[in-house]
């Protein structure tokens, strides 16, 4: 009896012993053994995320037996990773981080789920609060030129806007929290982005197409603006937290600071701050280009309540800027008027109320609940001097909801919907388009399969795109799309740090609103535009290839990438010269875009790395173009316009305790393949030398700042700006800033 007892025993309890939920915990410490709070601390694959609480602690229970990567990030501080084997209840795992060149970056944008850049299946970058205020620049362009495959588009400084892998205006995607920002920022080269990088979290660029998730307009990639604010885990960490910062430069009067306050208990936190900025008219070696100052300030408000697996989070954020347009009278009267004739300033105001809520862990065929839903009322002016010349206004309500499903053998992913509803507007001088409501529904899935180490990831998405003019001021028609978007990729551990990932990508756009109904003279796109409301949706085909390595020694990875787009849409010039402007229509044809991003770091030394980076892109019609009005055609083989030189960066990151000292020469080829209407761009060579301390304690990190950038004070000139002709790129000149974060 006692034997059957024994054997029934084992029979019963056996299956449940060799699915045992284990404990993972540990302490993170710095310096001295001080203690590391709010470190974040991932689980992978688990996909778990926890922060350390004011002890430096941290824990995940319920583990799964099985072999892991414990991954530790801190604002200013070297990351670390360890592999670690759940076998037994407890498992400790200690780590103590120090200051290092070279940081783990984590990204949540590429899958909707929180994991290293490293073993994202997407080419991301991650830029962490304190990066971003180091290079204390004005726009969201000028913060993230010379990224791996980011260049910037600009018609001044505060107009600047990311350009990746050589798309722009609809096909980037520029969103505050995983939600579309609304501004106008797509429409215009003289529209900016109403986003203070100063008070962001971290700042995540994708490359390449992201549309699964996010939508048509992220064809050409993502960049998302993480302020924190809405993270499920914020209020981890009990108590008071926060940062603030201060910034100063010379060669365009710059100056401002920004700041924060986070208080959380076990279920509640609150959230508040904000900032402000401003630049003068910045020196070039030729002189001073007029009306290119920028001012700026912001400030938001969030309150959040997490319970033991549900959560919500509600906030507002409010920016308000003005920026200058140079040489915008000029360009108007085409090249009558004097530069200091007429000064045109844009003004821009963002309101953005959000709600996030959802549910996690839960032990049910769905595993996770997320939804969030934000409103956004964007407000445009453009002044001639005093006097208002066009009103923009563009109402939208933008939400998503996803649901992770319970993991089925090696199966795991989410699927959701998302939308986006747009009520749209222009009065004035530049009201190219008539008020058009806008509406987009989509369904989407995205999953994960892994096999031993290999890795698959595949999804698609149905998106319906509808645009409806207001009839009572055109005769314009309405136009819908329905697209599908779809993608297939493979991760291969390839040698131990080394990984091979691969992509290929099946994309759908709708037509863009401006690129339906656009028509009128348009100085920020130098245009006099003629839209077509009979454009077809387009469609691309791409491949991306991946290989990375990750070790103590060195961190490198390339990346190629191959797209074809069939119907593209296109503002091609006819010939004809219209209130000053080359007259140019939205038309369509083929395209490829074809390039590659490289970057090596290197430990030369214990204290000294090297750092190299490397991208280029070439884009081209794939079939010849005719204009509708003239006849004019545009000849296969033609480069499109705007698109990014060949560029490089070599650099020097010298290290002795907290002290970091880096040079760096970039390097830009001379951009010769040139659509029709654009000029050679020369090549340049630009040394810059930054130097920073960091103090990193207990309760705090606090770094010092010094920027010197153009040292040699060359003259040049970016291919992608509008006024490349007119305005050259900053001179000489050095900027300072301080930041703090506290705990």
């Amino acid at each position: 009896m006692k034997i059957r007892a024994f054997l029934l025993g084992l029979m019963i309890w056996a299956p449940l012993l060799a699915f045992a939920q284990n404990t993972v915990t540990g302490a993170v410490t710095t310096g001295k053994d001080y203690r590391v709070h709010r470190a974040t601390v991932l689980l992978v694959p688990a996909n778990r995320t926890t922060f350390t609480d004011s002890e430096g602690r941290f824990e995940f229970r319920d583990v799964p037996r099985g072999t892991y990567e414990l991954i530790v990030h801190s604002s200013g501080l070297g990351d670390q990773r360890r592999s670690i084997t759940v076998k037994e209840s407890l498992v400790v795992a200690d780590f103590h981080l120090e200051i290092a060149p070279v940081h783990e970056q984590v990204t949540v944008t590429a899958s909707g789920n929180e994991e290293t850049t490293f073993e994202s299946f997407q080419s991301v970058t991650s830029l962490e609060s304190i990066q971003l205020t180091q290079k204390a620049q004005p726009s969201l362009g000028e913060a993230l030129e010379n990224q791996p495959g980011v260049a910037k588009r600009s018609f001044g400084p505060g107009s600047a806007r990311p350009v990746l892998r050589g798309f722009d205006g609809d096909r980037v995607l520029v969103m505050v929290d995983g939600l579309g920002a609304g501004s106008l920022g797509s429409q215009s080269g003289d529209h900016g982005e109403n986003i203070d990088v100063l008070n962001l979290e971290r700042l995540e660029i994708v490359r390449g197409p992201a549309t699964l998730l996010y939508g048509s307009s992220a064809i050409g990639g993502v960049v998302n603006a993480i302020t924190g604010r809405q993270s499920p885990t914020e209020s981890a960490h009990e108590g008071w937290s926060g940062y603030a910062s201060a910034l100063g430069g010379t060669t365009n009067d710059q100056g401002g600071g920004n700041g924060g306050l986070n208080f959380s208990t076990k279920r509640w936190s609150f959230r508040g701050g904000g900032g402000g900025q401003r630049t003068g008219d910045y020196s070039t070696p030729l002189g001073t280009v007029v009306n290119s100052r920028t001012r700026s300030y912001d400030g938001y408000g969030a309150v959040g309540w997490t319970g033991v697996k549900t959560f919500w989070r509600a906030g507002y954020d409010y920016d308000n800027r003005e920026y200058g347009i140079p040489f915008a009278a000029f360009l108007e009267s085409g090249g009558t008027a004097g530069p200091d004739e007429e000064v045109v300033n844009l003004r821009l105001r963002r309101h953005d109320a959000k709600v996030t809520f959802g549910a996690r862990d839960l032990n049910a065929p769905i595993t996770g609940i997320n939804g969030i839903f934000n409103f956004v009322r964007y407000r445009h002016g453009e002044y001639d001097g005093d006097e208002l010349g066009t009103y923009f206004k563009n109402d939208q309500y933008n939400y998503r909801f996803t649901l992770d499903h319970k993991k089925v053998g090696r199966l795991s992913g989410k699927f959701g919907i998302s939308g986006m509803h747009r009520d749209y507007e222009t009065i004035g001088d530049e009201a190219l388009a008539p008020p058009v409501i806008a509406n987009s529904f989509a369904l989407f899935d995205l999953e994960t399969f892994d096999i031993k180490k290999i890795g698959l990831q595949f999804g698609g998405r149905f998106e319906h795109t509808g645009f409806s003019p207001d009839h009572k001021a055109s005769i314009l028609p309405e136009r819908s799309f329905t697209g599908f978007s779809g993608s297939f990729g493979v991760r291969v551990p390839l040698w131990k740090g080394g990984l091979f990932v691969t992509n290929y990508t099946h994309s759908f756009r709708a037509p863009a609103l401006e690129e339906l109904y656009n028509n009128g003279p348009h100085p920020g796109n130098l245009a006099f535009e003629i839209g077509n409301p009979n454009l077809k949706q387009e469609m691309g085909d791409g491949i991306d290839v991946s290989l990375r390595h990750q070790s103590e020694r060195w961190h490198g990875d390339v990346n190629f990438f191959y797209y074809n787009l069939r119907d593209f849409v296109f503002l091609a010039p006819n010939g004809n010269i219209t209130d000053g402007l080359f007259e140019a229509e939205y038309l369509q044809g083929g395209s490829r875009y074809l390039g590659a991003e490289a970057n090596l770091h290197v430990a030369l030394h214990n204290n000294v790395w090297l750092l190299t980076g490397m991208d280029v892109v070439n884009a081209s019609l794939t079939e010849a173009i005719t204009t509708l009005k003239t006849g004019a055609v545009v000849a296969s083989g033609t480069p499109l316009p705007r698109i990014p030189p060949l560029r490089a960066r070599v650099g020097l990151d010298f290290r002795y305790k907290g002290l970091s000292v880096r040079p760096e020469v970039i390097a830009a080829h001379s951009q010769n393949d040139i659509f029709t209407t654009e000029t050679r761009t020369a090549g340049y060579t630009v040394v810059n030398l930054d130097a920073s301390y960091t103090v990193a304690r207990e309760h705090n990190v606090q770094v010092f700042t010094v920027s010197s950038f153009n040292l040699g004070n060359r003259l040049y000139r970016n291919h992608l700006s509008f006024i490349k002709n007119l305005a050259p790129e900053i001179g000489r000149g050095v900027r300072f800033s301080y930041t703090i974060r506290f705990q």
